[in-house]
């Protein structure tokens, strides 16, 4: 018993130890709070600021979510409108693999019933977060097989790439159009981003 209480109040004080030395590693400014006389007493002034520098963030929304949907969502890869876009052109193939991370979206072969010996397979790679043509990487590979299985894979189809960049670009667009609408109707007065 002696024993059992030595170990608990030993790792208690270890424990309060190691978190004063991240603490104290974190820098002299850590524990400073903020100049009075640089922000605004008036919350509704401090959400505009924050929102009009890409800090926002509404725990209202947060918390509506939850409480309807029963649980925590994760929507870290819904925002990005490229991403959103680009599953919802593709989402008639199966997927090999789809890292929001890593910025890369691989589909499996696919093939369509009118020729079973000719598969097409897409990559789609993120470059940028912008809604750019030229923040998306798309190769279209074809894999066409004859009557032994001897299967030949070309890459570069320019028709099928520009299509598909296009589609998901006007996607993409209608997407931000979208969520800007719904930030406007939120905070009415408040200037976001590119606008």
């Amino acid at each position: 018993m002696k024993n059992y209480m030595f170990f608990k109040k030993f790792s208690l004080a270890t424990f309060f130890m190691i978190i004063l030395i991240f603490l104290n590693s974190c820098g002299k400014n850590f524990f400073r709070g903020a100049d009075a006389r640089k922000v605004s007493p008036d919350p509704r002034e401090r959400v505009k600021k924050n929102l009009e520098e890409g800090k926002g963030f509404r725990l209202n929304d947060v918390v509506k979510k939850g409480v309807s949907r029963g649980g925590g969502t994760f929507e870290f890869a819904s925002s990005n409108e490229l991403w959103k876009a680009s599953l919802d052109i593709i989402e008639f193939m199966p997927l090999t693999s789809a890292n929001y991370s890593g910025g890369i979206i691989i589909t499996d072969w696919y093939t369509n019933n009118t020729n079973p010996n000719e598969t097409i397979k897409i990559t789609i790679r993120f470059l940028s977060n912008e809604i750019r043509s030229d923040a998306i990487d798309i190769n279209v590979f074809y894999k066409k097989c004859d009557a032994e299985f001897k299967c030949v894979v070309q890459k570069n189809n320019e028709n099928i790439e520009s299509e598909l960049r296009r589609e998901i670009l006007k996607k993409a667009a209608i997407y931000q159009k979208q969520t800007r609408a719904k930030n406007r109707a939120f905070y009415p007065d408040v200037k976001m981003g590119n606008d």
